[in-house]
């Protein structure tokens, strides 16, 4: 794998109180996501996940749905990005997924992630 490789994905990401930053499009005063503990975020994570891998509904409509970050109103694409360009735990889970396959959580300093790599 080159430094120069890149990958696409999209993902999910839930706030909590652990959050560095406690504002979202969803929630610009930042209540909910002050109020939510970083395991009910994962365990609302967990949930989508579930649903997503039993088919009963698209990444892309949960991503648009529930997703903490301004990549929902895309379905939660991020584009393509190489080494260095995404915090650590992120990157080595997204280079370490095959395409279409989806994460378990990975946890960020931007809260916690599920990420399906995409190319």
């Amino acid at each position: 794998m080159s430094l120069s490789e890149k990958v696409k994905a999209s993902h999910i990401l839930i706030k909590h109180q652990g959050s560095r930053r406690k504002s979202s499009w969803k929630d610009p005063d930042g209540i909910l996501i002050s109020a939510t503990t970083r395991d009910q975020a994962a365990s609302q994570l967990q949930d989508l996940r579930r649903d997503i891998l039993a088919g009963d509904a698209s990444f892309k409509e949960l991503a648009t749905k529930h997703s903490h970050c301004s990549s929902a109103k895309r379905g939660g694409d991020l584009g393509s990005f190489g080494r260095g360009q995404m915090q650590k735990p992120f990157e080595e889970a997204t280079f370490g997924l095959k395409v279409g396959e989806i994460s378990e959580i990975v946890d960020t300093d931007s809260g916690v992630h599920i990420i399906m790599r995409t190319a």
